[in-house]
């Protein structure tokens, strides 16, 4: 086949998305177990049967809630193992439990009224990239609940595109692995994925937002646990003796920069202190905060600022003493997918064989393959159409999802050509 003959595509992708998001998956990060949530394991069960059925006969969900899944080669090329993956889980920020998606058709422009609640509006002025979407089908929920796209999209594009080569032989391809995880929006999507298992050499997150995008760059990420030990002592006998551990606290908080600094105040490459957390007593608190950068110097930076705020709070509390705890979560993609530039360049030109404009861009945020890469296999993220995710006006549209469908068809061409 020509690599630029046209492809007869024909589509699974929406009615997969509206199957998988009506099942709950909301990861809790809480919860000490893996997943999370049981209920992942409701979709996970799902998707190892729809794979199987079409013809991936290895498909099965295991014991921690990963979905692993073999399509075997077609060519007699030496080709490296490709795996598409995405994460099943939906955030603790918003309800994903009686999702009700709609699908309005032909969109014309301007705002789009979410049904069972009229106060949620998707307006067409706070989200630009409706305009790139006239004549597309929207899919959005009724307003009570977010959507899901974040990640089902992925999911549905991954297994439409995998049934698509199945249905099309004459498409040559190497072995390709398929990978869906849990609990990725608290954190924990790889924890337990078992890469020996996996035996793949390079990876796609299928994670992203508008047609066209490739992410080949993420936040580095650590977190920070700060712990005050107060002054206790009886309210009605505490002048000039207590200090109030929870006051100590939010006197941190409000030391925090107003104008810099915060995730309402930055973008580009701006990074971030945002406080996630406070609990306590008079006795003792706890703050949580996330560090974010796209360098190591930058959260080092960041870091020292936070002590520095925390040491001139303290200074009024003399008595008082404090702990910081600083976590390691996840690095910049970057370092390691440099080191393999044929990972972006396949995937620039599967978007490009796809009818779209190729976009590099950098995640103010990190996906599975942030540590999937320092893990050993390296993972950009490519475009899975999701907007305003995390929230009650997320959509995706049926267009852009067919599009990724054509993106992850094309790579696997390209990576068995270029064998």
């Amino acid at each position: 086949m020509a690599t630029n003959s046209p492809l007869a595509f024909t589509y699974t992708v929406t009615e997969r998305l509206l199957r998988y998001v009506v099942i709950d998956t909301q990861s809790d990060p809480a919860s000490l177990s893996c997943p999370s949530t049981e209920k992942q394991k409701d979709l996970g069960r799902l998707l190892a049967a729809e794979l199987r059925e079409i013809g991936l006969s290895d498909a099965h969900l295991d014991d921690n809630g990963y979905v692993y899944a073999t399509l075997p080669a077609n060519t007699g090329k030496k080709v490296p193992v490709i795996c598409f993956c995405s994460h099943m889980d939906t955030s603790p920020d918003c309800s994903g439990a009686n999702v009700r998606p709609q699908v309005v058709k032909n969109y014309r422009g301007g705002d789009i009224v979410l049904p069972a609640d009229p106060s949620q509006v998707i307006r067409f002025a706070e989200h630009p990239a409706l305009a790139s979407q006239i004549g597309h089908d929207i899919i959005t929920t009724d307003g009570t609940t977010l959507l899901g796209a974040d990640n089902k999209a992925g999911v549905a594009e991954i297994v439409d595109a995998v049934h698509f080569l199945l249905k099309n032989p004459q498409i040559k391809h190497g072995t390709i692995k398929v990978l869906f995880t849990p609990d990725e929006e608290i954190g924990r999507g790889v924890d337990k994925a078992d890469l020996k298992k996996l035996g793949a050499d390079f990876a796609y997150t299928i994670d992203g937002e508008s047609a066209g995008q490739i992410e080949d760059e993420t936040f580095s990420a650590d977190g920070a646990t700060i712990t005050i030990q107060g002054v206790s002592t009886h309210p009605g006998f505490a002048k000039g003796k207590m200090e109030h551990a929870i006051k100590i606290a939010a006197a941190i908080v409000d030391g925090l920069p107003k104008e810099t600094c915060s995730p309402e105040t930055t973008e580009g490459r701006d990074g971030f202190l945002h406080p996630t957390g406070l609990s306590g007593t008079l006795e003792v608190a706890t703050l949580g905060f996330i560090v974010r950068d796209f360098t190591e110097q930058g959260l080092r930076d960041k870091e020292a600022l936070l002590e520095r705020i925390v040491k001139e709070v303290m200074r009024n509390f003399p008595r008082s003493s404090y702990q910081i705890d600083i976590k390691q979560q996840y690095r910049n993609m970057k370092e390691v997918i440099d080191r393999h530039p044929q990972i972006v360049e396949y995937a620039v030109e599967a978007i490009q064989r796809a009818g779209l404009k190729p976009l590099r861009t950098a995640i103010r945020g990190g996906t599975d393959g942030s540590r999937l890469s320092f893990m050993g296999l390296p993972c950009p993220n490519i475009f899975a159409g999701e907007h305003a995710f995390h929230s009650r006006l997320e959509w995706v549209s049926r267009q852009d999802m067919e599009k990724a469908v054509q993106t992850i068809v094309h790579l696997a061409m390209i990576w068995e050509e270029r064998a």
